[in-house]
């Protein structure tokens, strides 16, 4: 196997953070409601219940954005109550009966390994099983429930869940010991290949692997130390839906001063100008030439004097709105999935991921909060706008000392558009070396390729993303081509969202052009 799981990296730190949460969960859950647990070692030969099974599978999806509405038409407990949607969004459950969700009934093995088997599908996972598989060798092959008999021929092949006395048990409540041993065979299937949402002919999917495997080999010549691997990714339009219709921060500032009911009639009308802009681009296709800036000092005015904490929470409120051209698809659920898979993919090569967007950085923040990346506050770049103490007033920060009683707010002024050149920059600034690999999608990442793949004492590459899916996503052909003239013209590995890509933003999301 090509991936090197190193103590030191990214992807086991996730694993025993999961294991921890399970255990965590496990010890305070009561499973049934005439039962609790007496304590750890005797909580080892405790049934589980449905709802702490459906949450561990939540926790390990990374806890996506998912509707509020009620789904279930039972009562569902609140600690449950995302990860019960999530479950019924992506048909990994859809209840019991009369659509019944039974979080506190106790899980049996028919039920844990079916979870599993259709998570694995949710997650594209390599479902083949041998045309041999012969599950009628198992004693109780015949007690199988009919719906439960492909994921039991798929766990059995894969050695997932273990077999008793040839049996396989499939009515036995799941214990907690049970639920361990499980789903860390899982865990470890699912790692089997890192970057299954890739076409097997995709030429970055080869061309990273053989990569990895080159600089992470201790012999070999093109071997990177573990702290100059360093990858920069662009944010919109890389691992995140650029245009729907337009820049996730463009749609917020424009629903901030044109729909917002508590903000609207108190926007300046520099704001309005740049929010009707916005609104003209989306339903025209105009380009307004000082559009990212003005757009950058727009959202510095239009939410200034709020804290981070409540900025942060304003953006998570937005990333619950519905997508307008897509079914299925919360805003804030918009990453491409087989992205997400290659910052994994880098991570548990012991790599530092960073985001060096054009969107400011605490929008950027925002999106990533509770989201499916696992990159941390500090490895996130964008543009930037002034912050103040709450109390700081118009005094200069070399003036004010700061107050036990203050809060970080944002100031009203925008600073800098990180675009272009100014990612390299800010790369240097904040970085202080230049990393090894690059991914963009347009001309405002081009600076920072060039920069990366340019004497660069490693081996380096540059990725550059193709929007030619016009069917799954919303594509732009011309720009398109325009970036693969590119990508020949400097060296760089074009990636092809229509042919490279199984899927874009996984099952049950279906793009309905409005447009």
């Amino acid at each position: 196997m090509e991936v090197r799981f190193k103590k030191k990296s990214e992807q086991m730190k996730r694993f025993v953070r999961f294991i921890l949460t399970i255990e965590i969960m496990l010890l305070l859950v009561i499973t049934q409601p005439q039962s609790s647990f007496a304590g750890k070692e005797n909580a080892k030969d405790e049934t589980i219940s449905r709802a702490t099974a459906i949450k561990q599978l939540y926790i390990l999806d990374g806890e996506p954005i998912v509707s509020q509405n009620k789904l279930f038409d039972d009562k569902v407990d609140s600690l449950y109550s995302k990860a019960a949607n999530w479950a019924y969004e992506t048909k990994i459950v859809r209840g019991i009966g009369d659509n019944n969700f039974n979080g506190s009934r106790a899980i049996t093995r028919d039920e844990l390994i079916t979870m599993l088997y259709r998570y694995a599908k949710y997650k594209h996972i390599n479902m083949s099983v041998r045309e041999n598989n012969i599950i009628s060798k198992y004693k109780d092959s015949s007690s199988l429930p009919r719906w439960s008999i492909p994921a039991f021929k798929w766990a059995c092949e894969k050695g997932i869940t273990a077999v008793t006395d040839g049996r396989l048990l499939p009515d036995k409540k799941v214990t907690r010991k049970e639920m361990f041993s499980i789903m860390d065979k899982f865990r470890r299937l699912d790692q089997i290949d890192a970057v299954s949402l890739w076409k097997d002919e995709s030429r970055t999917k080869q061309e990273l692997k053989k990569y990895i495997k080159a600089i992470t080999d201790e012999n070999s010549p093109d071997y990177i130390p573990v702290e100059d691997r360093i990858a920069v990714f662009d944010f919109d339009g890389t691992l995140f839906c650029e245009t729907d219709p337009n820049y996730f921060d463009y749609t917020l500032l424009e629903y901030r001063v044109l729909d917002d009911p508590d903000y609207k009639n108190k926007a300046s009308d520099f704001e309005r100008e740049v929010a009707n802009n916005i609104r003209e681009q989306n339903a025209t296709g105009k380009n307004f030439s000082n559009l990212p800036v003005n757009h950058g000092k727009a959202v510095a005015s239009a939410f200034a004097g709020m804290t981070i904490e409540e900025f942060n929470e304003y953006i998570q409120n937005f990333k619950c709105q519905t997508m307008p051209s897509y079914v299925g698809m919360l805003r804030g659920n918009g990453f491409y999935l087989p992205m997400v898979q290659i910052v994994e993919y880098l991570q548990a090569n012991d790599f530092t991921v960073y985001i060096v967007s054009g969107t400011d950085r605490f929008i950027v923040r925002g999106i990533l909060d509770s989201n499916k990346l696992n990159i941390p506050n500090r490895q996130i770049i964008g543009s930037d706008e002034k912050i103040l103490a709450s109390k700081q007033g118009d005094k200069d920060g070399l003036n004010y000392l700061f107050d036990a009683e203050d809060n970080l707010i944002l100031g009203g002024e925008f600073i800098i558009k990180n675009l272009k050149m100014n990612k390299v920059t800010v790369i240097m600034r904040e970085i202080g070396q230049k990393p090894v690999l690059s991914f963009g999608n347009s001309s405002g990442d081009s600076s920072m390729a060039e920069y990366v793949i340019s004497n660069n004492p490693y081996r380096s590459l540059a990725f550059m993303l193709c929007c030619d899916d016009l069917i799954r996503e919303n594509g732009n052909q011309s720009k398109a081509d325009s970036m693969l003239t590119s990508c020949k013209k400097y060296g760089w590995i074009p990636i092809s969202m229509k042919n490279d890509w199984k899927t874009i933003y996984g099952d049950g999301v279906e793009r309905t052009p409005k447009f």
